[in-house]
């Protein structure tokens, strides 16, 4: 597994932990395209993790020539790049009634169920189209790194941040190894915004430093 830094501590999510963007090393141009998406250029903070997560077939553009590295993430896509991850091994359908015979999500959520990566909402329902939010992208990735038998037992100090109490109760100590780990950073204002939505550039950089860093 190749090895790159991550940031850690309460940098935001787009920053490393000096505060300054997460530019890719030394770009030949700035502006150039590093990947091919129209919407990805080389001087963006996130380049670097949208060329990694595309040429390791874990996010797709969301047309033929664009990224969209701005709009958010739903949990059936979260999902399916960890079924991606473990090459999609054959397993049964979903018994959640939001999780439609033949989606796109289909075989990824029926796997995650199988293996205590995601439990649903309890009602009989999954949410598959519901943007993910931080708290969850972290529950899952802890998750996904108890099941691959990885260290868990970094823990991050959560009191520095003004909304910690907002944090649900299940995804407390998610969170203390996600952010121990860099995977998940403060906002820049002092806030870790558990329940705000991802963007696919945030989800990608998170991605990145997951597998070259844990994985």
């Amino acid at each position: 597994v190749f090895r790159t830094s991550s940031g850690s501590g309460s940098g935001p999510d787009n920053t490393d932990n000096t505060g300054k963007p997460e530019d890719p090393a030394d770009p030949e141009q700035p502006g150039d395209q590093i990947v091919s998406f129209t919407d990805v250029s080389t001087d963006d903070w996130f380049a670097e993790a949208v060329k990694y997560v595309s040429d390791h077939g874990l996010m797709k553009g969301t047309d033929a020539s664009t990224f969209s590295p701005q709009e958010t993430t739903t949990r059936g896509m979260i999902v399916t790049m960890l079924y991606r991850l473990e090459r999609e091994p054959e397993v049964s359908g979903s018994s959640f009634s939001d999780v439609s015979s033949g989606a796109y999500y289909e075989k990824a959520v029926a796997w995650a169920v199988k293996n205590g990566i995601v439990n649903g909402y309890g009602d009989g329902t999954f949410g598959p189209n519901d943007n993910i939010t931080r708290e969850q992208m972290s529950a899952l990735l802890y998750r996904y790194a108890e099941f691959k038998g990885y260290d868990l037992t970094a823990s991050g100090d959560l009191s520095g941040y003004t909304d910690a109490s907002q944090i649900s109760d299940y995804a407390v100590t998610a969170m203390q190894w996600a952010t121990a780990e860099g995977l998940v950073n403060g906002m820049g204002d002092g806030t870790l915004a558990p329940r705000g939505n991802s963007t696919r550039a945030q989800i990608a950089t998170i991605l990145m430093r997951f597998l070259e860093n844990i994985a």
